[in-house]
């Protein structure tokens, strides 16, 4: 069920406070907003919304025998690369970069954000559909700009059906044709990256994909490999 309303203060938020409450939807079902106010992605950042965009989320409830939480971000990119991917045959350069964004060209097209509140983890997507945030320092892109309009009914509807049959198989224990499927998306193995490391400050090496708990890795020059467990991994450029 895909319910919309047409404001809100960040849907990721609203499920939250529904599963304080007691009064969540049930697992696939999804919150969609017209306009969200007071939207915001990783770190704290805020995320402007923008009318005729998805902004939408979605509740997991986590079982014992599941892959770790973590690697939902990780799904939900292989679902949103793949709905992205079947309306725009032919859009270039379409990636996913490592934990949480889509890119279409190198810039962002859409973000992921997961927030956990007991046995129950909250993915949060929103898509530039209609039209691109500025965003300080990052380069954004919108399908409607590249030349593939796309209505946010209808694209929710798609990205519904991906989303379930990513997770029917994260929840059956594929995650690791989940995580090859998201390497096969994303940046190719080799590709020069650079993260800022909590202890280690700014690392450069070569992305040598994602370990079982979906962590990046990179290949440093003196051939030992770094693992990047949060933060952004970012191209590294001429």
């Amino acid at each position: 069920m895909i319910e919309t309303v047409p404001e809100i203060g960040s849907t990721n938020a609203a499920l939250l406070a529904r599963l304080a409450s007691g009064d969540a939807p049930g697992e696939g079902d999804w919150l969609v907003a017209d306009r969200q106010v007071s939207g915001r992605g990783r770190a704290g950042r805020v995320w402007t919304d923008g009318f005729g965009n998805f902004m939408g989320s979605t509740i997991v409830h986590l079982q014992s025998s599941d892959p770790p939480p973590q690697t939902l971000s990780l799904v939900a990119g292989v679902a949103l690369h793949d709905t992205v991917a079947a309306h725009c045959p032919g859009l270039a350069d379409l990636a996913l970069k490592w934990p949480n964004d889509l890119l279409a060209g190198g810039a962002k097209l859409a973000g992921i954000l997961l927030e956990r509140q007991g046995d129950a983890v909250v993915v949060g997507i929103g898509v530039n559909l209609a039209q691109a945030p500025d965003v300080p320092g990052r380069s954004t892109a919108a399908l409607a700009e590249l030349g593939f309009p796309i209505a946010r009914d209808a694209f929710a509807q798609l990205l519904d059906q991906r989303w379930q049959l990513a997770l029917a198989r994260w929840h059956s224990g594929d995650w690791s044709g989940l995580r090859a499927d998201w390497l096969a998306a994303a940046h190719p193995v080799g590709t020069l990256l650079s993260a800022h490391d909590h202890d280690h400050g700014q690392v450069t090496g070569a992305f040598a994909g994602i370990d079982p708990f979906g962590v990046a890795l990179l290949r440093l020059a003196d051939g030992k490999v770094h693992a990047i467990h949060a933060g952004d991994l970012e191209h590294v450029r001429d």
